[in-house]
């Protein structure tokens, strides 16, 4: 498998739901309750059935990602960081925003704000709700 491009369990026919019970080790009925968030089904099946869905090329495999992560909590995330004009610090708010979009137990909105100082008057405009 690559990342760029799935792989295809039947060359020229689309992706079904039995190949994609087959794939992801579990049967058609739990890959359904996966796709209709019907309960019971384990956090860690239904991550499984997501994963097996992209390296097979299922068409809902976005909407399965979807679903899983509707239940998920949000939150904002400050961080005030110094010295805005060096590389550093750019690139430590570039992988910021990485970690925070790739988490997987929460919604995650990093809000990211340089100061200039360390000084309170510099830090208070920054600090908001």
């Amino acid at each position: 498998m690559t990342e760029d491009r799935p792989i295809r369990i039947a060359r020229g026919k689309r992706v079904t739901i039995a190949d994609l019970a087959r794939e992801a080790g579990v049967s058609v009925a739990t890959v359904d309750r996966v796709l209709n968030v019907r309960l019971p089904v384990r956090e860690e099946t239904a991550q499984r059935v997501h994963a097996a869905a992209h390296a097979i090329g299922y068409h809902a495999a976005g909407l399965i990602k979807q679903r899983l992560q509707q239940h998920l909590p949000h939150y904002k995330l400050g961080f005030i960081l110094r010295k805005p004009a060096h590389d550093f610090y750019q690139d430590f708010a570039r992988k910021i925003e990485e970690s925070v979009s790739m988490a997987k137990s929460f919604h995650g909105l990093p809000i990211i704000e340089f100061a200039q100082s360390h000084l309170p008057r510099d830090l208070l405009p920054l600090l908001k709700d």
